[in-house]
């Protein structure tokens, strides 16, 4: 990817200041791409010259929290209500009253949440290995082996201990959770280095461990609400944190949604499957 060719923003929104990046026909239906953790808009780098290619208009967001966007301080700034409304805000700011979604991860969960709440602002969603809250707690409850791959819930929970075991010797155990958890070569030391120079600067850390410890404050988003905006689902089946069961579970509370299993792929199976996550994402934003 030609990061030269990018456009460079910064948007104010919702009380903070996001920058992201940008590309496509400034007239082509808006898709807005949402990484998750501990990722910014750079992990998005194998779909964005693509869509934009396909006549999208392309915004990635640096989410607050994350590498040059606002850092607020406590967890009220970080409950998934607050993270929504930047995400509408940014979009409103390119006059758009509808645009497509897409998320991984964290960027997933706020996807639902989105899907969910503002199915008048939401033209259809794509989520790539993300739970829906509600179905990610009842599935839990019932698959004690869900539970065990949840652990780190509950580590990043604790107060300025996560950020001294994951900080320690330039962020070394987090460089070693992507590759661990990744297939070989999904993420090359130069990919390392950008994001290890997100993760130090001032106050980022605790931030986006932020949206972790910000989820007792949102119960709303536990509840199980039908989702009536066309959905897919594409999941790595290898993902070491979430089972396969959680991307069914999470489906089986919308009106018109489709899983696409990628059996190989892990985590981060935008970065490992680029082709077909690419092709099922185009696929159905042109349906």
């Amino acid at each position: 990817m030609d990061v030269s060719r990018l456009e460079d923003m910064h948007l104010t929104t919702n009380g903070v200041m996001l920058h992201a990046v940008a590309a496509g026909p400034s007239d082509g239906p808006l898709v807005i791409l949402l990484h998750g953790f501990p990722e910014f808009w750079y992990g998005w780098r194998h779909q964005i010259e693509l869509l934009a290619s396909a006549g999208y208009r392309v915004l990635v967001p640096d989410q607050r929290g994350y590498n040059l966007s606002s850092k607020p301080e406590g967890l009220q700034a970080y409950t998934l209500d607050a993270l929504a409304e930047d995400v509408l805000g940014i979009a409103t700011a390119f006059r758009r009253s509808m645009f497509a979604i897409v998320g991984h991860d964290w960027g997933a969960v706020l996807a639902w949440h989105l899907g969910a709440r503002h199915p008048d602002r939401i033209d259809r969603t794509v989520i790539l290995n993300g739970p829906h809250l509600a179905a990610m707690r009842d599935y839990t409850l019932s698959h004690p082996g869900q539970m065990l791959r949840s652990w780190y819930f509950g580590f990043f929970q604790v107060p300025w201990l996560p950020e001294q075991v994951l900080s320690a010797s330039d962020f070394a155990a987090l460089r070693q959770a992507l590759t661990r958890t990744s297939q070989p070569g999904t993420f090359q030391p130069d990919d390392l280095e950008r994001y290890r120079k997100t993760w130090a600067q001032p106050g980022a850390f605790t931030a986006i461990l932020n949206w972790y410890r910000a989820l007792p404050l949102h119960p709303r988003a536990f509840r199980a609400e039908r989702i009536t905006v066309p959905v897919r689902v594409i999941w790595g089946d290898r993902d070491p944190g979430l089972q396969r069961g959680v991307a069914e579970a999470s489906l089986a509370l919308c009106e018109r949604g489709e899983a696409f299993h990628l059996p190989d792929a892990t985590r981060w199976v935008h970065h490992e499957k680029p082709d077909e996550v690419n092709r099922l994402m185009i696929e159905f934003l042109a349906a």
